[in-house]
């Protein structure tokens, strides 16, 4: 794919399957940045890339803040061994708030079974 490629809203839409009211959410929070041709956006292959990452980011439950400091990490300048420093923390420090959910969540699907058998004995010897 060319670098020098552009997209309208429309292909940029149907591509991620995401409708054109994101794609300007995504403008207004200053994560996209498409070229303005009076009313026309054009979006260029920088764009294009903002997104895919700012829906995977979204995808793994990111907040909107930090979605775009990461992706703004790799626009600006500095040490790529730092930059893959902050994004690993960023990544552990959710990985860890996900394995909790995942214990929560496994902890209470357990207490449920154990009401579920509880009320089918009961059910049981009620008829």
């Amino acid at each position: 794919m060319a670098k020098d490629k552009t997209w309208t809203i429309s292909e940029l839409s149907q591509e991620f399957n995401v409708t054109p009211r994101t794609l300007r959410f995504y403008e207004d929070h200053q994560i996209l940045d498409p070229i303005r041709e009076g009313q026309k956006r054009i979006y260029t292959h920088r764009d294009r890339t903002r997104l895919k990452l700012a829906l995977r980011g979204k995808r793994l439950g990111f907040p909107l803040s930090e979605i775009r400091h990461l992706i703004d990490m790799y626009d600006g300048p500095g040490s790529t061994a730092t930059q893959l420093k902050t994004y690993i923390d960023a990544l552990q420090t959710h990985k860890n708030q996900l394995l909790q959910q995942k214990t929560d969540l496994e902890q209470t699907l357990a207490e449920m079974e154990e009401q579920e058998k509880h009320c089918l004995t009961l059910l049981k010897n009620l008829t």
